[in-house]
C-alpha cells in the first residue's frame, strides 16, 4: 500500500508541469484566439444588424414616397374632376362642340400624369431593387467573409 502511495505521490508530482503547461496553454488560447475571434463576430452581428437596420429604413422611405406618389395622384384625380365639373357648366352653355373638346383635353392631362407617375414609380422601384440587391450582396459578403479578413467597406457604399 505505501508502495502504491509513493508512486501516486511521485505520478502527481510528475503531472505539475503539465498541467502549469495546460493552463499556460489555456491563457494564451484565450488571448489569441478566443478572445478578438469573439470580437470580430460580435463586430459582425453589430454591422449586419446595422445594415439590415439601414434596408428596413430604406424600404420604409420607398413605402412612404409610394404612398406620397399615391396621395399626389388622388389630389392630381380630385383636381381634374373639378376641372372637368366646371368645363361641363361651360360646355352645357357652349354647346356639344365644346363638350367633346374638353372632354379630349382632361383626358390628355390624366394620361399625361398617369405616364409621369408610373416613369417616376418604375423609377422609384428600380433605384429601391438595385440598392436592396447591394445591401443583400453586402450582407452575404459580410457573413461569407473569413473570420480573420479585415472589414473593408464596398466602393461607393456606406
Amino acid at each position: 500500500m505505501e508502495e502504491t502511495l509513493r508512486q501516486l505521490g511521485d505520478l502527481l508530482l510528475g503531472a505539475i508541469p503539465t498541467v502549469i503547461l495546460f493552463l499556460i496553454l489555456l491563457a494564451a488560447y484565450r488571448a489569441l484566439v478566443h478572445t478578438p475571434l469573439a470580437r470580430l463576430l460580435a463586430e459582425r452581428r453589430r454591422r449586419t444588424e446595422g445594415a439590415l437596420e439601414k434596408a428596413r429604413a430604406d424600404i420604409a422611405a420607398a413605402e412612404a414616397r409610394t404612398a406620397e406618389y399615391e396621395h399626389s395622384l388622388r389630389e392630381a384625380r380630385t383636381a381634374i374632376l373639378k376641372a372637368q365639373e366646371g368645363r361641363r357648366a361651360q360646355m352645357l352653355q357652349a354647346g356639344a362642340a365644346a363638350v367633346a373638346e374638353a372632354r379630349a383635353v382632361a383626358g390628355n392631362q390624366i394620361k399625361q400624369a398617369k405616364a409621369a407617375l408610373a416613369q417616376e414609380a418604375t423609377a422609384s422601384r428600380e433605384s429601391l431593387q438595385a440598392e436592396a440587391e447591394r445591401l443583400a450582396a453586402e450582407i452575404v459578403d459580410c457573413l461569407l467573409r473569413p473570420v480573420g479578413a479585415v472589414y473593408r467597406p464596398a466602393e461607393g457604399g456606406q
